[in-house]
């Protein structure tokens, strides 16, 4: 890393041992599922993908080619699934990064047979079926079709059911739209005369399901990224099954340091986001800015590890903490350390400017 790196940007920093013990933990508690461990957050990082298989998981997942390109680059050999399905031109790159593609499309799954054929290869197709969450999935009604469509093509294998939920709509996984699935199921089944081989339930959000005993027996997958790395249940972003809590962190030099004002001085408008935002009026409070913005993470996704630290705000480029209550101020240069959300996450690795350190296991 370029020195200037170490001392001005952000660094987010994976232990690679609590990804793995994570994944271990949740595969433990998931007796009969298969865990497909979704990497996609990551964007596609190897070394988080090899901890997670490490950790239990049969398979990764991951939504974009990029991603999958970056793993197969980095020598990764175990199935892939690819969990957003591709535009019918870029069956050709499905085909040859990706074991199984989830599909609700039968156009793209025509274009997936014929790069197949071109490929010599075969590739498993999930049917996703819609059911009540509204992102991706065909109306449960137009499923039989679907599978008398794809049955006849060579190069294709109809390898299983499955759903989203949570992601969007935000609906809760229950054994009703749960138990619909295990019946669609059984309907494929019976039109295809075989067994398939995946029932696949959902993701982190389906984990209480099985915990609790209340998911269908005959739902056999689950694709699970965020309690693996996060530790916690997507339902209620509470702590789960005594993961790690702190396996990603990032931390963000300080730049500034001075007592300031709590409210701002002057005629207020809009701020850089079009917000008006409202503060309390604390008196004279120590702030200091870290070298993290908006373009980075969200300021609300971010947990200070030092609970004496509050995050006020954010800027583009700048992060406001109240660090008042803190022994010593921080020193100019001085990193401060934050667990962040999902959505802190996703933003941190997708970021340029935030560089990504990973710590090997133990």
């Amino acid at each position: 890393m370029h020195r200037r790196d170490t001392l001005t940007k952000a660094i987010v920093t994976v232990d690679l041992g609590k990804v793995r013990d994570n994944a271990s933990r949740v595969v433990s508690h998931l007796p009969g599922i298969d865990v497909i461990a979704v990497t996609k957050v990551t964007c596609g990082s190897p070394e988080v993908g090899a901890a997670m298989l490490a950790g239990g998981a049969v398979a990764l997942g991951e939504s974009r080619l990029e991603n999958v390109e970056r793993l197969r680059a980095a020598g990764v050999t175990a199935p892939i699934w690819l969990l957003r399905a591709p535009t019918p031109d870029l069956a050709g790159e499905a085909v040859r990064l990706a074991e199984i593609s989830l599909e609700s499309e039968l156009e793209t799954v025509v274009a997936l047979d014929r790069a197949g054929e071109r490929q010599s290869r075969r590739h498993g197709v999930v049917a996703m079926v819609d059911l009540g969450d509204l992102r991706e999935g065909m109306v449960p009604a137009h499923l039989p079709a679907f599978v008398a469509a794809v049955e006849p093509l060579r190069h294709l294998d109809l390898v299983g059911v499955g759903v989203n939920l949570t992601c969007y709509g935000a609906i809760v996984p229950d054994e009703d739209n749960l138990g619909r699935l295990a019946a669609l199921g059984a309907d494929v089944e019976r039109l295809t005369g075989r067994p398939l081989r995946y029932l696949s339930g959902g993701n982190s959000g389906s984990i209480g399901m099985v915990i609790c005993g209340r998911m269908p027996a005959a739902v056999n997958t689950l694709r699970i990224g965020e309690t693996i790395l996060l530790g916690v249940d997507t339902l209620t972003r509470e702590p789960a099954l005594d993961l790690h809590l702190d396996a990603i962190t990032v931390s963000a030099p300080v730049i500034e340091c001075q007592l300031k004002p709590s409210l701002p001085i002057g005629t207020s408008a809009q701020d850089a986001f079009g917000n008006r935002p409202a503060f309390a009026d604390r008196g004279e409070r120590r702030r200091a800015i870290c070298a993290l913005g908006r373009q980075d993470a969200p300021p609300e996704g971010l947990r200070p590890l030092d609970p004496r630290v509050r995050v006020l705000g954010a800027s583009s480029d700048h992060l406001i903490l109240d660090v008042e209550d803190l022994e010593r101020p921080p020193a100019l240069g001085e990193s401060l350390a934050f667990v962040p959300n999902y959505a802190a996450t996703l933003q941190l690795f997708t970021s340029p400017y935030v560089h990504k350190v990973f710590t090997p296991p133990a």
